[in-house]
Parts: structure tokens; sequence; C-alpha cells
């Protein structure tokens, strides 16, 4: 057991993983505590001591927080948190997302109404891929989500922190697989798209598509199955020109989202207000 030393603080003797650790939590509290300035300079004074501490005892910042007790003294803008936290979450190397640090600034309602395009998500590997699927719909205003195969739904915790409250937002169901998603589709009348990284297929651009549409977006590293892919409407890609020959699935449905919405748009200019069956204002139910 390491012995305590009289009159050196706590901090002091700490391991310096654990002196960043406390520092780094007193930053974020700084920032939680922002928009009151009571409680603010309460949070900033706490980070000082800690920065003082610290530097006291001799301990070693990361590069990029070296000068941070001098940036703290002169109280940094809330901008400049950012570069204060930054170095010590890599020097821990603490795995931070968007949801971690992205404030809530959703509009009190939609912005735009909701486009006739599902999206099929099947077999997505990773919980946070299938939470970024429901910012993309939700962003592009697709009006439901089918999760297919494995895929996480927002009952679990990673997705519903990854979706930051837009699972709440659209409508979602569950097939067992993405074939019997499709036979649906079909049956309802959607047209399908399968997007896919063959060079064979046309670029996204390019494809003839008609609303309602569904996309339909594969597991990470597999795709979509073949069966799937030939029973679509059509297929397309979207081109890329570096070395990598794909992309992360959500900057794909992102696209693919854009593009849809894109089309929609002008239809909806050309035919006054109405695109095949989006004209309308829909309200998405739950389950649909």
């Amino acid at each position: 057991m390491t012995p305590v030393r009289r009159g050196v603080p706590k901090l002091a003797q700490a391991s310096p993983r654990r002196g960043l650790a406390h520092l780094l939590a007193r930053l974020e509290a700084l920032e939680r505590e922002w928009e009151d300035p009571a409680r603010r300079a309460r949070a900033l004074a706490a980070a000082r001591r800690v920065a003082a501490e610290l530097e006291a005892a001799g301990a070693a910042l990361p590069p990029g927080a070296r000068d941070l007790g001098r940036r703290l003294a002169r109280g940094p803008r809330r901008d400049e948190l950012a570069a204060l936290c930054v170095p010590l979450e890599r020097a821990l190397d603490r795995r931070v997302r968007d949801e971690d640090f992205l404030p809530a600034t959703d509009a009190a309602a939609p912005r735009g109404a909701p486009m006739p395009v599902r999206v099929v998500a099947d077999s997505l590997r990773s919980a946070f891929n299938v939470g970024g699927v429901f910012r993309s719909a939700e962003c592009f205003g697709a009006e439901a989500i089918v999760l297919t195969g494995y895929s996480a739904d927002p009952g679990d915790p990673r997705v519903a922190r990854a979706a930051m409250g837009t699972d709440l937002r659209v409508a979602w169901s569950r097939r067992r697989t993405a074939a019997e998603a499709l036979a649906g589709l079909h049956a309802a009348g959607t047209f399908t798209l399968a997007l896919e990284t063959d060079a064979e297929d046309p670029p996204l651009a390019e494809a003839a598509l008609r609303f309602p549409c569904a996309v339909l977006v594969g597991n990470e590293r597999f795709g979509l199955s073949p069966g799937v892919r030939a029973a679509a409407s059509t297929r397309a890609r979207i081109p890329t020109f570096g070395a990598k020959a794909s992309l992360n699935v959500v900057a794909a449905l992102a696209i693919a989202l854009y593009e849809l919405r894109r089309r929609f748009e002008a239809a909806r200019a050309t035919r006054g207000g109405s695109a095949g069956d989006g004209g309308g204002e829909r309200s998405p139910r739950p389950g649909s």
C-alpha cells in the first residue's frame, strides 16, 4: 500500500492517470454548469484548483493541455472548453461519440413534410450504426424504419444513445428477414432500392426511382444477400474515388436519403406540393 504523505494534497499523491481523469471530470462539470453563471463560477474555481494541484505536484499534462492552468486562469470561452478537454480525453483513451458532447438542438416540429420513404436496415452488426440510421432517417424526413435480421433496436441502450431522441420521432418495426420485409413492401406497391457497391450497378444519381420508395442497406461487411439484391426493384451504388471501396453504412444511407429528398422536393415543386403518395403531411405511427 502506498504510504500517505502528510501535508500533501490527495490528488498530488494519485496516479497520473487518476489525476488527469479528475481534471477532465472538473472540466466536464464546468461545461454542464455553463448556463448558470453562479454555478459556472463555482465549477471554474474547482477546475482551477485541480489544475493548480496537478501543476504543484509536477504532473505531466499531455500535449495540447500543458498550458491548461494559464488558460483556465484567464477564463475560457465555452467553445474553448473542447480544446481543453480533447487532449485529456485522448490521453485517457476516452472514446467519445457525437452523443457524448452534442447538445440537443431539435426544432419543436419537423422542418418539412415527411417523404414516402422507408429504410430497411438488415443485420447491422453495430448498435451505434443502427442509432445513426435513426438519426439520418429523421433528419431527411423518412417516414419509417424496418429492422431485420440481427439489427439491434431502440430497446438497446446503445441504439437509443446514438439515435439522440430520433428513435422517438421515427416509426419503426421489425421483420425476421430482409426478404420478408421486401415482399411486404412490394405487396404494398412500394418501389425498393438496394444500396450496394457493385461496379456494374448504376450510380445513385442515374438510378430510375419512384415514390413511395424503400431504401435497403445491409451488413457493414457483407452487404445485402444476393437474393435480396436480385429481388429489389433496382440497385444503385454511390461512386467512390479513393482506394477505399465503400463508405460507412450510415454515411452511405445519408447520401441516398439526401438524393431521395432532392427528388421528392423537385417533384413536389413541379406538381404543386405532391410527389406520388408523398404530397400530404402524415404522422408516423409507432410500429407501422
